[in-house]
């Protein structure tokens, strides 16, 4: 790899987590080393965690603990803060050749995160270094430092009849 580029997988349809899954196990199939860095996820009980801890193929990390979608934002504002830490940490530490920051975008939106500290990362990563940040609501400043941007439009989702999430499919 020449020149680490920039991805982003946002909108409101399902598949953020699950392309930028796809792209971690091809890097990894080709002897990359990556790290999944999880924003405002809590349940370690997902099909990722679960191959990771078998598997190996790929490191991930996630400070937040419980749901996250239920838990005060001040606590979630210290999981955020220690994450982008670590985040700024792992950037430079040339240990990585593909970081994933996952659901970023919602820790923006949220208020979380401030977009110039995404922005400033993306602006330090080094050339060796394939950045990938998911999650809804992307900020335009982000989307226009970007190489790829992909956008999951929802057309249709079981959940609008009921149907909860599923193991495998969703989590």
């Amino acid at each position: 790899m020449n020149k680490g580029l920039v991805h982003v997988y946002t909108g409101d349809g399902k598949g953020k987590t699950t392309a930028a899954l796809g792209l971690a196990l091809r890097a990894a199939g080709q002897g990359l080393k990556v790290i999944i860095i999880q924003f405002l996820k809590g349940d370690r009980d997902t099909g990722e965690h679960h191959f990771a801890a078998n598997y190996h193929p790929f490191d991930i990390v996630q400070f937040t603990e419980g749901n996250c979608f239920v838990l005060p934002d001040n606590q979630l504002k210290e999981d955020v803060v220690k994450t982008m830490a670590y985040t700024k940490k792992v950037i430079t530490s040339g240990k990585y050749q593909m970081i994933i920051l996952d659901e970023i975008f919602i820790a923006i939106h949220r208020g979380l995160l401030e977009v110039s500290q995404v922005v400033d990362v993306i602006r330090e990563k080094p050339d060796t270094v394939e950045l990938v940040l998911t999650g809804r609501k992307a900020p335009p400043e982000i989307l226009e430092l970007a190489d790829y941007v992909t956008e999951m439009q929802m057309q249709k989702h079981p959940y609008t009849r009921g149907i909860k999430a599923r193991k495998g499919i969703e989590h």
